[in-house]
């Protein structure tokens, strides 16, 4: 208790000094926990949409499917084993098949995914109800980036062309007859979704599929032919992205922080160099060296407690504030491939808070006790004397 009443009347006794470094400290407090709350954010509503959007329970994929080889899409597709069907009337699956195709917008050509979904699923946010037949038209729903990219708007006409299971191409007039907002790029950029019962036709594949989403994870329906893919590996590529930038945020902050500690290793060197006289009272009173270290160590350390109340009194303000309105985005993350929102909220966990607390009170504390260390090694005589040591 000494010790502390001690260090807080030094501490405020510095005046001007203490305060900066207080505040830089605090900074390092608030900036630490922002960054992380955006990542962690970001991280939350990425997994969100993509599992509502693309990867629901865990998926199951025909064993020549590559979603990075466009040229294994020929061969990987096959027939619904007999095992599934149950699954699929029950809802607990729906199947998907893939194939590409080409479209001619204003007389360009584009190459794109064509993917045939159950009309009837639930499980994927995709709006299958939009599938309305109208006209003899194959019904059609678009994400909106793709429509703006083609300037495609509901009730166009889109003549698409293709190749079955045959080799031979064919071409007809989808209808569209949907456009959804997805903060999922990749069921948007550069597809059309149909009605897998017009797919198959297409294709003549009748009763195929290339892939297959799940409600909840089913492992054991993984068969020779059908390869079963967690959400955990599905998620693979945005965690190891936010993984990425949490390291090139620690950097950031890191320098931050280092700054802080600095400036504290700094004042503890030049305090005990002034304060010998001060150093050797303590000891002829009858305090011990380690004592003395105790104190000088505990006033450096008091640094981190003023920035934890000075952090707290303008940064849960305006943490709080972040967390309720988010960071609108100067762009649109599915420009990049990228599952981003529009706007991203921050996510606080207590976790995250008590961890950037701790620390940052532990480095303090070690930087404050290293230049304490040479208290141990003064003579209190010549300390008294104000002798430099």
């Amino acid at each position: 208790m000494l010790a502390l009443k001690l260090a807080y009347r030094n501490l405020i006794g510095a005046g001007l000094r203490t305060w900066l470094i207080v505040f830089v400290l605090s900074l390092s407090f608030v900036v630490i926990i922002w960054h992380k709350g955006m990542l962690d954010g970001w991280d939350a509503q990425a997994t969100t949409d993509l599992i509502a959007w693309e990867y629901g329970g865990g998926q199951l994929w025909n064993k020549n499917y590559d979603p990075f080889d466009p040229f294994t899409l020929e061969e990987s597709h096959s027939k619904i084993p007999d095992a599934f069907k149950k699954h699929i009337k029950s809802g607990n699956i729906t199947p998907i098949l893939i194939t590409q195709g080409t479209i001619y917008p204003e007389g360009r050509m584009q190459s794109i995914l064509i993917k045939g979904i159950d009309k009837n699923q639930d499980i994927l946010k995709i709006p299958t109800d939009k599938f309305l037949i109208e006209d003899g038209f194959i019904p059609a729903v678009i994400g909106t980036k793709m429509a703006k990219s083609n300037d495609f708007k509901i009730g166009d006409n889109v003549m698409l062309r293709w190749r079955d299971v045959n080799g031979t191409f064919d071409a007809t007039n989808i209808k569209i007859t949907g456009i959804f907002k997805t903060n999922a790029p990749t069921v948007d950029n550069s597809q059309i979704w149909i009605p897998i019962e017009s797919l198959q036709e297409m294709m003549k594949g009748k009763n195929e599929a290339t892939i297959f989403v799940q409600k909840e994870p089913m492992e054991s329906m993984q068969t020779e032919n059908w390869i079963y893919k967690s959400q955990k590996f599905l998620l693979t590529d945005i965690t190891e992205l936010i993984k990425m930038k949490s390291v090139g945020g620690a950097v950031f902050y890191g320098i931050l922080l280092l700054l802080a500690l600095l400036a504290i290793f700094d004042t503890q060197i030049l305090s005990i160099f002034r304060r010998q006289k001060e150093i050797g009272t303590y000891v002829a009173m009858g305090m011990t060296k380690s004592q003395v270290v105790g104190l000088f160590t505990v006033e450096g350390a008091f640094h981190s407690v003023l920035a934890l109340i000075m952090g707290a009194i303008y940064g849960i303000p305006f943490l709080s504030w972040q967390a309720k309105t988010g960071i609108t985005m100067p762009m649109e993350g599915d420009d990049y491939g990228l599952p981003m929102a529009e706007i991203m909220y921050p996510k606080y966990g207590v976790s995250l808070v008590i961890t950037t607390i701790l620390i940052v009170m532990i480095a303090t504390t070690i930087v404050s006790y290293w230049p304490s260390r040479k208290i141990s090694k003064m003579k209190p005589t010549e300390a008294l004397r104000g002798k430099v040591q």
